[in-house]
């Protein structure tokens, strides 16, 4: 056997272009499992704490012989988000017939009577009865106004037209509108305003996207649904035409 054949193998040197390929590929990979699992997880967590929260309300309130967790040796989460929907189905379906309708009456009247709750309570009815109700328009145009001042723009909801002592005060200007300028990341806060109706861009974009762009900082940006539906078709010409 000759030197040669003895002389140590030499291991092959990875060049720095492909270590760094293949870093790059990892960090790829991580981030599209990031972008993945981060909304699934996310939901998930936010939905199991609703349960619990809920579930710590209702069932320190049913008695003891309803309880499943009295006989079986382990708790049953959302049991009294169970309970809670039937609840208030059947509130509803009591309140729908005469004698529901009276007895809510009678309890309006009473609170009516009291001179800070009457306050709360009509405002909180309000707000349900607006935001619940499937009739009503309210937020269902997403639109861009000129805030705070000439030649800066804002995302807003479109809430109503102006009503009311508002709409009396400003009677002989411009037809106003009410909006909702939210803020970012949190468009549950804002602020109402009332701007002319002239003045006001209407977006093709649905409420969803707005509040989507909002909470985004602009980072999540929808198409136009006609711009949308082009990419999709191109995508199955493409795919078809590859197979």
């Amino acid at each position: 056997m000759s030197s040669d054949d003895m002389s140590p193998e030499i291991p092959p040197v990875i060049e720095p272009k492909r270590r760094h390929r293949f870093a790059t590929r990892l960090r790829n990979y991580f981030l599209t499992g990031l972008v993945i699992a981060g909304p699934i997880g996310i939901t998930l967590w936010l939905t199991w704490t609703f349960i619990h929260w809920v579930d710590s309300w209702v069932k320190p309130v049913l008695p003891t012989a309803y309880s499943p967790e009295t006989y079986l040796p382990f708790s049953v989460p959302g049991l009294g988000l169970i309970v809670a929907v039937m609840v208030l189905t059947l509130l509803g379906f009591l309140a729908a017939n005469f004698l529901g309708r009276s007895l809510l009456s009678f309890g309006e009247s009473l609170v009516n009577r009291m001179p800070l709750v009457r306050n709360l309570y009509s405002g909180l009815k309000q707000i349900f009865e607006t935001v619940l109700d499937e009739r009503g328009n309210s937020f269902k145009k997403a639109a861009l106004i000129e805030y705070p001042r000439k030649g800066l723009w804002a995302v807003v909801f479109i809430s109503t037209e102006t009503r009311g002592e508002i709409a009396r005060k400003l009677e002989g200007t411009a037809e106003t509108v009410a909006v909702f300028l939210p803020t970012t990341p949190n468009p549950t806060s804002g602020f109402l305003l009332f701007v002319p109706k002239d003045e006001i861009i209407e977006l093709n974009m649905s409420v969803e996207d707005a509040a989507k762009l909002i909470i985004s900082a602009g980072l999540v940006n929808p198409e136009l649904p006609e711009i949308a539906a082009a990419q999709q078709t191109g995508k199955k010409v493409l795919e078809s035409a590859a197979v």
